[in-house]
């Protein structure tokens, strides 16, 4: 492949992802939906019996050379997600949020491992860890439809407004942490067991740790660097250069030395690199500027663009929608229960359950972690979408309609 051949495809691939992306933000939904359908439309293209159309858009080379480029997009979304997590939100809350998490990721989590082993004859490569890499999948949360919603209501300053943002960034930490567990325990794309006092699950959990520790210990180095160049040289570009060179280094070493997912190390640099840091809204503009510009687009529309059907029957269609039934049903039980248990009205806990049923991105990326190590069927990606599509709808429509005031009975 001649080096220009992949242009035509890359703006094909931008083009429709930002039509699509604008599409989708008008009618209320995120502008995610409008990048996945844009793939799907140019994985249409696969069934015109047109060679040169076949060899432009879908040959090796080109595969090749997205799915580098989608890699890229994958870290640059969760080293972003980093730098967005406000840590300072989860002292105001306090033990609100805590218990929301908790069970807004135990219940969706045990519902979807729970779904994956009732349905283990339809599933390629069940076993144990395969049906928790299908639960850990729903754990997953994306709140920036319900902090829309909640703003544009006046909610967002409330007790259950904020206990919703907070609990969204501990729930992000847990699923992150949930998924770097789950990924160490798999081995060029097999299970290797479960079974703790094995040798290999040792290694794995003694792996994970050091990771952690180093990437801390690590990150408070790299943060006094930042304050020193914050104040010799504010908004300077050699901050946000720094800053996704540290991002490609953690990815990178995660996978490569502590078999950590490459992902984890992207958002353990990014919660590092943020929070306190003046410049963080100055470096966290550049990273979106680059990656939803360019790369994250990418990502979206190569997912779409190899949707495979092939292993879609009518018991898989039964296991996928029974799917996405435990991961809207889950988290609305699970943070509404936790809400309530701290106090909330019933009114309060059903919207906290609600707010948190909105997913996005971040379970695409477990998704796609999950088919990468042959653990999770690619077959359900397009269940994914409707989890997406249903949960960004209903959310904002359920929400508003909670908040409709009663009007006075006529005497």
């Amino acid at each position: 492949m001649q080096p220009f051949e992949i242009l035509l495809p890359l703006a094909l691939i931008l083009l429709l992802s930002k039509l699509m992306g604008l599409g989708a933000h008008k009618a209320g939904m995120p502008a995610v939906i409008g990048m996945l359908v844009a793939g799907v439309l140019i994985g249409l293209l696969a069934y015109i019996p047109w060679q040169p159309l076949q060899d432009a858009f879908f040959g090796d080379d080109v595969k090749k050379v997205l799915s580098v480029m989608s890699k890229i997009g994958v870290v640059l979304i969760m080293f972003s997600t980093g730098l967005g997590t406000d840590l300072k939100k989860l002292k105001r809350t306090g033990l609100a949020a805590v218990v929301i998490t908790l069970l807004g990721v135990i219940v969706p989590m045990g519902l979807g491992t729970l779904v994956a082993y009732l349905f283990r004859s339809v599933l390629p490569g069940s076993g144990v860890l395969s049906w928790l890499f299908y639960g850990a999948i729903l754990t997953a949360t994306s709140v920036s439809v319900t902090v829309a919603v909640l703003k544009e209501l006046g909610k967002l300053d409330t007790v259950m407004g904020t206990s919703i943002v907070a609990a969204a960034v501990i729930d992000d930490v847990i699923g992150i942490i949930i998924l770097s567990v789950l990924s160490g325990f798999t081995g060029n794309g097999e299970e290797t067991g479960w079974d703790w006092f094995h040798p290999n699950a040792a290694m794995v959990t003694i792996k994970i740790v050091i990771f952690f520790v180093a990437a801390i210990a690590l990150g408070v180095g790299l943060r006094k660097l930042f304050d020193l160049m914050e104040r010799r040289a504010p908004h300077n570009r050699r901050v946000p250069i720094i800053s996704l060179a540290a991002c490609f280094v953690y990815a990178y070493c995660a996978e490569k030395f502590f078999g950590v997912a490459d992902i984890t190390g992207a958002y353990i640099a990014g919660i590092l690199l943020g929070g306190t840091l003046s410049e963080t809204p100055y470096v966290e503009g550049k990273v979106d500027t680059m990656g939803y510009l360019f790369f994250s687009p990418i990502f979206f529309a190569s997912i779409g663009m190899n949707l495979d059907f092939s292993g879609i029957t009518p018991s898989f269609i039964a296991f996928g929608f029974v799917f996405v039934i435990a991961a809207l049903a889950g988290k609305f039980i699970g943070c509404g229960a936790g809400a309530k248990l701290c106090g909330f009205s019933w009114a309060d806990s059903a919207r906290t359950g609600l707010g948190m049923m909105v997913r996005a991105e971040v379970v695409l990326i477990c998704t796609e972690r999950g088919v990468a190590a042959g653990l999770v069927s690619g077959a359900i990606y397009p269940f994914v979408f409707i989890i997406i599509l249903a949960s960004s709808v209903l959310t904002p429509l359920l929400l508003k309609i909670s908040y409709r005031k009663k009007k006075p009975k006529n005497i």
